[in-house]
């Protein structure tokens, strides 16, 4: 490998490490919000009004402004757009909320299961070859959705919620022809105007703790490189790294969810911690899978 390659190889590492290490530990950033008084709901719409600053940025820097121009004038690609925007708001409405509301370990189930959810889509809907390991992925991811039900008392809404809303993202975003920062700015700024207008209402109404201190301000802004910076390091390591490297690493994200999740002395029974270890064996195969239709391409 040439000296150039190899150091473009570990800079993408390094990049998809970074990504799925700020998303493992986003619900400290969550949790702290929370302790200064801010509300699941201030904190999407400040998540929702920022993040259009960061995704322009994106843009200028990618000189995709062209090709915004592009979309803006293509009524179809909005429609899509439209609808692959309010499954992204719907996955972090679902997430805030589980997080704040103590139920982390099951949102990482959640991020667990959405590869396989992904992979089984993909069968139905766009005819893509399944392999064994796939089907044996998803058919222990089953058992162990099916444990945990019995565990919690109820489905694991959270966990299908989250699940499925980024699978339907993924699905919506395939039908986009357009770069990741296009679509993202464009998602971004569907979500600006209702994310400016509650900001507006909470500190119109004295509600608001965008200005109450330094502190809470600072934090509140942080929501848009929250969001965007690791959107804009996986679309950049993903395009450079063999799809077992991926494989693998989108699983360091829920990893640490779980771990953050006990602990903060969450609920984990024994009943629960078995719905886990077929999750776990659900996910060791999937990876293996990956890491031999990797070995099987490296050639061509």
């Amino acid at each position: 490998m040439p000296p150039s390659s190899a150091a473009e190889s570990r800079s993408a590492y390094f990049a998809g490490v970074g990504c799925y290490l700020l998303w493992g530990f986003l619900p400290l950033y969550f949790h702290l919000l929370a302790k200064l008084g801010v509300s699941s709901w201030e904190m999407i719409a400040h998540r929702s009004l920022w993040s259009v600053l960061w995704a322009l940025g994106l843009v200028l820097i990618a000189r995709q402004v062209g090709q915004v121009a592009q979309v803006l004038r293509q009524p179809r690609t909005l429609g899509v757009l439209a609808l692959s925007t309010l499954a992204i708001f719907s996955n972090w409405t679902i997430y805030v909320f589980a997080v704040n509301a103590g139920h982390v370990i099951e949102a990482s189930l959640g991020y667990y299961i959405n590869p396989l959810m992904n992979m089984a889509a993909g069968a139905l809907l766009f005819r893509e070859r399944m392999s064994t390991e796939g089907k044996v992925a998803i058919g222990l991811a089953a058992v162990g959705v099916a444990i945990q039900t019995v565990a919690l008392g109820h489905l694991p809404i959270v966990s299908l919620g989250l699940a499925l809303t980024f699978c339907v993202y993924a699905i919506l975003r395939k039908q986009v022809k357009a770069d990741a920062q296009t679509g993202l700015f464009i998602e971004c700024a569907y979500l600006a105007l209702p994310g400016l207008a509650y900001v507006w209402f909470l500190q119109a109404s004295g509600q608001g703790h965008f200005g109450a201190g330094a502190g809470v301000t600072t934090l509140l802004a942080l929501a848009g490189p929250a969001t965007v910076v690791p959107l804009a390091l996986f679309a950049w390591s993903a395009r450079r790294l063999p799809l077992s490297a991926v494989g693998f690493l989108q699983f360091i994200a829920p990893t640490i969810q779980f771990l953050l999740g006990v602990a903060f002395g969450e609920p984990f029974t024994p009943l629960r911690a078995l719905s886990f270890v077929f999750i776990w064996l659900g996910v060791a195969t999937f990876a293996y899978g990956a890491w031999r239709k990797s070995r099987a391409l490296a050639p061509a």
